[in-house]
């Protein structure tokens, strides 16, 4: 019985109804699959494709950009700090001209201020010494008029008589600088 049935039901054995149904379904649905399922599935995966692809590109190109930008805000930063240096040097010299100009101007108004002192004095001391000269003329004029006892009114004697007095009055006082060196 087990062989009848064996012999009966062969695993082995092709039903060629079943394999021909088969092989027509499979060539349906390899047709349908190849020409409308896998097309739109490959383009769909080239549109992803593209789009991954295009997106790295993109990437890259503003990695690119960014890193141009980047190198010429370093470079532009660098020219300014540069410049920076050069404008402080440059106000660093005008400071230390400005400053030697303003000393120059200094001194010279200082000169100036001591020569104008210096001639005020010089112009003070000859005035003073006009006036001491005249009140030691008239002094003496008085004291020669009375140890003489008469009147010196005439100029020209008052003037010889002073220049005379002021004279020994100047060896005296010089005879006496002398002693005391």
């Amino acid at each position: 019985m087990l062989v009848e049935l064996a012999a009966e039901t062969n695993i082995l054995r092709i039903d060629w109804v079943k394999f021909t149904f088969g092989l027509i379904a499979l060539a349906v649905v390899y047709f349908f699959v190849a020409r409308k399922a896998v097309p739109k599935v490959m383009k769909t995966l080239d549109e992803r494709h593209d789009a991954i692809e295009g997106g790295i590109e993109r990437a890259q190109r503003a990695e690119n950009e960014a890193e141009e930008i980047r190198q010429q805000y370093r470079e532009k930063l660098e020219e300014a700090h540069r410049e920076y240096a050069q404008e402080l040097e440059k106000a660093k010299e005008q400071r230390a001209a400005i400053i030697a100009e303003a000393r120059e101007e200094a001194q010279v108004e200082a000169r100036r201020i001591v020569e104008a002192a210096q001639a005020q004095i010089e112009a003070d001391r000859q005035q003073a010494f006009v006036q001491l000269r005249n009140e030691i003329g008239s002094l003496s004029t008085d004291l020669a008029g009375r140890i003489v006892g008469e009147s010196l009114n005439d100029s020209d004697a008052q003037n010889r008589v002073i220049d005379r007095f002021l004279e020994e009055l100047e060896q005296n006082e010089s005879t006496e600088q002398a002693e005391v060196r």
